[in-house]
């Protein structure tokens, strides 16, 4: 199959090619603050800016619910959205940009990896966590600020408010546990170092069912703008309209399923982890740190309450973990109170004292 006979399969018509000039300002100002932005990636500036000027850009009609732009891989392009201004393309160009540097292809010019994701005959594996990955990175780049947003049913602060922003959600999450700059790093120089750190902290199974959990957040996604595309091509209203319509309701509710799970999934394997490697005095409050702040990363829905309640049992294990631990690992010696014990079993109280009055919880756990 030709170029253009794939781009019309994707609802893609050039309208025009962008000039030289153009393409090299947009390479030369993405290539200099991606660098700035990660320095310590072993990247080039030079060598970068080479790379991305020699890139083909283009202005093309696209069809609704398709991302602002689009990097195509068989022709090393990037396509814009006919409705973006000429002074917004760069902020769009970013993301497109990170892609065509993660790419590895074989030399029959086959895609086998793009940063997080790999490409095989049969399956592609992490295309979510890549691009929720790869727009983390673009929102940094550019500077985007957190916003508090509301999709599905599921509340959240992100830099990402328009674009995956349930699956940047959850890669956060993962970038929170593992490291930012780790996930960063494996995105861009496409290598398995992230993935293997997360599959250490939980294990490869429930890698995979995150990495999976993820994809179908993102197919879900598109499933919905296909049928919201397929009702706008309806002129009046009737009885397919309504079951489309009961359809999307049925896949975004799925989504906020998906959703939770994953991120519970996120919470009790990893936190889980962390809770077993404590093995002194100042790794149980640097636990309860890590744990307490890992609630503004999280999304919330009415009715939620798993976070709230792991947080309230981590804290009961981690005052019978310190109180062990004080008495030089002596279980039959935590009746035995001493007064630093009771500093540190005050704080506990009055932390789960406070979660209990805020999420109007009981006394009991």
């Amino acid at each position: 199959m030709s170029i253009e006979s794939e781009l019309r399969k994707d609802g893609i018509e050039v309208i025009q090619k962008l000039d030289t000039l153009e393409i090299n300002s947009l390479a030369k100002n993405i290539s200099s603050k991606i660098c700035a932005t990660f320095p310590n990636f072993g990247l080039d500036e030079k060598e970068l800016f080479i790379k991305l000027s020699r890139l083909d850009m283009y202005v093309a009609k696209m069809p609704e619910g398709m991302a602002e732009a689009k990097y195509f891989y068989k022709n090393n392009s990037i396509y814009f959205h006919e409705h973006i201004p000429a002074e917004d393309r760069e902020e769009f160009a970013i993301h497109e940009c990170i892609h065509h540097i993660q790419e590895i292809k074989d030399n029959k010019n086959y895609l086998l990896r793009m940063g997080l994701c790999d490409y095989t005959e049969f399956k592609t594996y992490g295309l979510a966590l890549n691009e929720a990955a790869v727009q983390l990175m673009a929102s940094k780049i550019i500077g985007i600020e957190k916003d508090c947003v509301k999709y599905y049913g599921v509340s959240f602060e992100t830099t990402s408010p328009s674009y995956y922003p349930l699956e940047c959600c959850l890669v956060n999450e993962l970038a929170y546990i593992v490291g930012e700059d780790v996930l960063f790093e494996s995105t861009l120089n496409s290598n398995d170092t992230f993935k293997m750190k997360l599959a250490e902290i939980t294990s490869p199974k429930v890698f995979l069912a995150i990495e999976n959990a993820l994809d179908d957040i993102l197919q879900l996604e598109e499933t919905i703008i296909t049928l919201n595309n397929r009702i706008l091509e309806i002129d009046d209203r009737n009885k397919k309209v309504d079951n489309l319509v009961k359809k999307i309701g049925d896949l975004k509710n799925n989504i906020k399923i998906t959703f939770l799970y994953t991120q519970n999934l996120i919470i009790s394997n990893c936190f889980d982890h962390l809770f077993e490697q404590i093995s002194n005095l100042e790794e149980v409050e640097n636990y309860r740190k890590k744990l307490s702040h890992f609630r503004n990363y999280i999304g919330t829905a009415d009715g939620y309450t798993f976070f709230n309640n792991y947080y309230i049992e981590k804290m009961n294990q981690l005052e019978h973990k310190y109180n062990v631990l004080e008495n030089g690992g002596i279980e039959t010696a935590i009746s035995i109170e001493t007064k630093e014990q009771s500093k540190l079993k005050l704080l506990f109280k009055n932390i789960k004292k406070l979660v209990f009055g805020l999420f109007g919880l009981g006394e009991k756990v």
